[in-house]
């Protein structure tokens, strides 16, 4: 948050575009939590769930077999411990799992969806802190290209051997380097992948951008539960996949961000407006943090989301709060006039409705009736035009006439802030019933009478009446 009284240099003035916010949902080992992990039931309801990749685990058997599994010992899964390189393929398919489904092999698995081309993988290579097995990549090759399956399939290891033997055996398929620490990710490693899967204990929107600009793409790994904590502050970030127990959860803020639109601006604004509004987690589950937006507060804005017909500023990481009151500093002083003042419609404009948003093009709420006056309660500047909020809606500040507040009203007095602009720039339809002392004569007679109109040239004084019995004509 910036101090009321200093004002912040835009940085990157004009740099907006808009990118696409969609990210790839990775089922970790299918959908472990609904079915055992690893099974065609597993991979089959994650695919249904709507993930675009489901993450299974690799070892190699004694007899050279890809077999699929996160643990080398399969006692865990099966009830049976056996370690998968001590036993032929044969051996360890007789092993059930929960659901009564054999431990498969690579080959299986492409088997069983090599019809399907909306099913694809993301391989994880287990090898040990030697590199063993030493084959294990060549086979992985061999399988791949049997079933025609390059362009389905991506891998992601911890050994950075792995994937170094996958750059130099099938450099066009994705390589992802598995880090559960920023150290681990270095130079060295990213000369021979594609992209980095970080623990979400680790990224950070610097971190993401830093690996953005080399060129790698950014996965994040954690074993997500259905809170939305989590996911709150990991959609937030650009990131270009998840790796997940809950390919549902992932699939369902996907596809919220995929129906938003993120515009990146970054500039210095000012909440105005006299309600305080809450700071959410994110602009897609409006959870709301502990944090709210008060009453001429200053920020600087990074970004503006497009979010279920809304829009939302971006105040900082994880902190967001619905745009409408947010101006730009450059405008603070002229809308300062308006901030605690009232508004009061005297016929002297044809257009006294009132819109559900700053925007004529909106939805008419009601009117503002005749010589009613009503505070202001959110100001808005659109373009060249301001935009008052009162109770019952919106209404074009052009069309009434303001009432200025001469007494302080949360930090602001309105008729100072009239009296610290230039005449030029000071409103012109100050309602001169109420501020009659903006019309008085100056009580110096030496050369004021004869320059009166002059001194009021930049307020708007409206002579219309109804009745020509009062026209100013008669005078």
């Amino acid at each position: 948050m910036i101090s009321k009284n200093n004002l912040f240099k835009i940085a990157f003035a004009g740099l907006i575009f808009f990118f696409a916010s969609g990210f790839t949902v990775i089922g970790h080992r299918g959908d472990p939590i609904n079915a055992p992990e690893e099974t065609f039931e597993s991979f089959n309801k994650a695919f249904d769930e709507g993930a675009d990749y489901v993450e299974l685990d690799i070892h190699v058997s004694k007899d050279n077999v890809l077999v699929v599994s996160h643990d080398r010992d399969l006692e865990r899964v099966t009830g049976t411990s056996a370690i998968v390189s001590q036993h032929n393929f044969s051996e360890l398919a007789t092993l059930k799992q929960k659901n009564g489904e054999p431990i498969h092999s690579l080959n299986q698995v492409f088997e069983h969806y090599k019809n399907n081309p909306k099913a694809k993988f993301l391989i994880e290579t287990k090898k040990t802190k030697k590199g063993n097995p030493q084959n294990m990549e060549a086979l992985l090759k061999q399988v791949i290209d049997q079933y025609g399956m390059q362009d389905r399939v991506m891998f992601h290891s911890f050994s950075t051997k792995s994937l170094q033997n996958e750059a130099e055996l099938m450099p066009d398929i994705p390589r992802i380097f598995i880090a559960g620490t920023i150290k681990r990710v270095n130079f060295e490693v990213l000369q021979y992948v594609t992209g980095v899967n970080l623990s979400s204990n680790i990224v950070t929107p610097d971190v993401i951008n830093a690996l953005h600009s080399m060129g790698k793409t950014i996965y994040v790994w954690d074993e997500m539960n259905e809170s939305p904590k989590k996911w709150n502050t990991l959609i937030n970030m650009p990131i270009d996949g998840v790796v997940t127990n809950y390919p549902a959860t992932g699939n369902e803020y996907r596809e919220l961000k995929d129906k938003s639109k993120s515009e990146v601006i970054n500039q210095n604004v000012y909440y105005m407006s006299s309600k305080s509004e809450p700071i959410y987690e994110n602009p897609y589950r409006l959870i709301k943090t502990k944090k709210v937006v008060k009453p001429l507060d200053g920020y600087h804005i990074t970004n503006i989301i497009r979010s279920n017909g809304k829009k939302y500023v971006q105040l900082g990481e994880n902190q967001f709060a619905d745009a409408t009151g947010f101006n730009s500093e450059y405008v603070l002083k002229d809308l300062r006039q308006y901030f605690g003042a009232s508004v009061v419609y005297r016929n002297q404009q044809p257009d006294n409705f009132l819109y559900s948003q700053p925007d004529s093009q909106s939805k008419i709420k009601n009117r503002l009736e005749a010589n009613q006056v009503e505070k202001i309660i959110t100001i808005q500047r659109r373009g060249s035009q301001t935009w008052l909020k009162l109770k019952n809606g919106w209404i074009n500040a052009k069309n009434v006439l303001i009432q200025l507040n001469p007494d302080n009203y949360l930090g602001n007095e309105s008729l100072k802030s009239y009296y610290d602009l230039p005449k030029g720039q000071r409103l012109r339809n100050v309602d001169l019933l109420e501020n009659i002392s903006l019309a008085q004569p100056t009580t110096d007679q030496t050369l004021q009478d004869a320059s009166l109109i002059s001194e009021f040239n930049n307020l708007f004084i409206d002579f219309s009446t109804n009745n020509d019995n009062d026209s100013i004509k008669t005078i």
